[in-house]
């Protein structure tokens, strides 16, 4: 049986490759953390040797986190690069199935046309309908590869419409002139909460900021302060 530390490495090792595949990178996450055993004995080399700094194991902590955090700030780059190409999807597809009633048929055709990344997910689901697998499966499996509410919105348009009948390419020109605008509305309030934020920060720094500039124009203006009791209650 393997011994706890060997288990752990193994997981954590298979949880960066699942996370990197799922992005199409297809380096083996035993590299990765070779690389930050290697780096982390270094740094204790280094400090060990030459004394490096008082707060080395600051260093370590940050090469045993940062791949992790990295890699998840790629996934989320990855998710709104792909929900900024969804109503050009949804368009495409809606123009191929004008000339092409079958959906599996239209998706073959438009995946050429579409930019990364999205383009990588539509190859992957036209695969996975090559070896047998249904259209509704290879939606639902790229919806839960990308774990993005606009574009499970957008696949339950075509998945719904698909089952319903009716016009399709219609359906899917509304859903991406929606979603289109759900976008515009969601960058404005992005905007005016990130002005909110800011104001916020100003105003609550604002004065700490004018107490240093008073004291350093005036030194000893907030002695009475310091004082027992009465001081400590007023600067509370």
């Amino acid at each position: 049986t393997q011994g706890p530390v060997m288990r752990y490495w193994q997981r954590y090792c298979a949880s960066l490759e699942r996370k990197l595949r799922l992005m199409f990178i297809w380096t083996p996450g035993k590299n990765i953390a070779l690389g930050q055993i290697v780096a982390s004995v270094l740094v204790l080399a280094l400090h060990v040797g030459i004394g490096l700094d008082p707060y080395w194991w600051i260093l370590i902590l940050i090469i045993l986190i940062a791949p992790s955090r990295y890699i998840e700030n790629m996934r989320q780059k990855r998710v709104l690069a792909i929900e900024d190409q969804i109503d050009g999807f949804l368009t495409a597809l809606a123009n191929a199935l004008k000339a092409t009633p079958s959906v599996a048929n239209s998706f073959m055709g438009i995946q050429p046309l579409l930019p990364i990344p999205i383009r990588e997910e539509v190859e992957l689901c036209c695969k996975e309908m090559k070896v047998g697998s249904t259209l509704d499966q290879a939606l639902l499996n790229m919806g839960g590869r990308i774990n993005s509410r606009q574009l499970d919105t957008a696949l339950s348009a075509i998945l719904i419409g698909r089952q319903l009948g009716g016009d399709l390419p219609r359906i899917l020109e509304t859903t991406a002139n929606t979603m289109r605008e759900m976008i515009r509305l969601e960058g404005v309030v992005k905007t005016k909460t990130a002005e909110g934020k800011a104001q916020l920060w100003v105003l609550g720094a604002f004065p700490f900021v004018f107490a240093v500039v008073l004291n350093t124009m005036e030194p000893g203006f907030y002695d009475p302060l310091k004082q027992p009791i009465a001081g400590w209650a007023i600067a509370a």
